[in-house]
């Protein structure tokens, strides 16, 4: 994996490598014993063990057949292909523009039943206004220098994706931290707009909003990065560099484990609404 890629994504890689290690271990195989059993040079286990090489899947159906632990292959290869999909950088992603990176996630929002969202800082795009949304990109396409400019069509992609709310058979919850309510993008006219969107949606019936109070004790769960999670399948998690992608079930075990503590730190209904008006009354327009 080049050294430009996350290291959360080369934490992973070394994690399956470890797991490697200790399947051949628990079998009581030493590495020599491990590779002449599977037919290769012993270099190529070292390499493995110590996430210098990727296995690939026949790699892996081979070192468990070797140390008799079969049961663990299908894990193993989901978390093989988690690592292999995980990483997305937006340098390379953003070649082509914006549009086509939102365009590639239609199909996962519209299957998608359960949508869970938790922002620090912004309001998530499901949620966004076009004029918010347009801020926000504006943002990115002058910061991340992203060659081609199509904003205004990423834009459209967007807002048609927000049909899903009214649609029927999904169900959103979104949790925030009470700064995203105060974080200005595009203008104090921007976000008085977003406000009072805000304010509408939340009553939508396939809509949880909650939360979390500025001054609420944060010694059960602080805030972490924005991540989003689509049914069981797989959970998202924007960093500065680039795009997580998770689909090992423990991780995203991990990540609705973390989402359920933050529903308990937030406020819902008419209070959460009171914080959402608050927001907009301090705003000077």
């Amino acid at each position: 994996m080049p050294a430009s890629q996350s290291s959360s994504a080369q934490s992973a890689r070394q994690a399956l490598a470890n797991r490697l290690r200790d399947v051949r271990l628990d079998a009581g195989l030493t590495a020599r014993a491990l590779s002449t059993a599977a037919g290769w040079h012993e270099a190529k286990t070292s390499k493995i063990e110590n996430g210098k090489q990727q296995p690939s899947e026949a790699d892996l159906r081979t070192w468990c057949a070797v140390c008799a632990s079969t049961r663990l292959l299908p894990e193993l290869i989901a978390e093989l292909r988690s690592v292999d999909s995980m990483w997305l950088d937006w340098r390379r992603a953003e070649q082509t523009g914006l549009r086509h990176l939102n365009v590639s996630v239609r199909e996962l929002y519209d299957r998608t039943k359960q949508y869970r969202s938790y922002c620090q800082s912004m309001i998530p795009g499901l949620l966004q206004t076009a004029d918010y949304t347009t801020a926000v990109l504006t943002s990115l396409r002058d910061r991340r220098r992203v060659p081609v400019d199509d904003v205004a069509a990423t834009v459209a992609e967007r807002v048609d994706r927000q049909r899903i709310l009214t649609e029927g058979g999904h169900t959103f919850a979104f949790v925030l931290e009470e700064s995203a309510l105060h974080y200005q993008v595009g203008g104090p006219e921007v976000l008085a707009g977003q406000l009072r969107h805000l304010l509408d949606v939340a009553r939508l019936a396939s809509v949880s909003l909650g939360v979390i109070p500025a001054a609420v004790d944060r010694t059960p769960r602080w805030p972490v990065e924005d991540f989003y999670i689509f049914d069981q399948a797989q959970a998202n998690v924007e960093l500065v560099s680039g795009f997580l992608t998770i689909t090992q079930p423990r991780e995203i075990a991990m990540y609705a484990e973390t989402f359920t503590a933050f529903s308990k730190l937030a406020l819902y209904g008419s209070k959460a609404r009171t914080l959402i008006r608050t927001a907009l009354a301090e705003l000077p327009v």
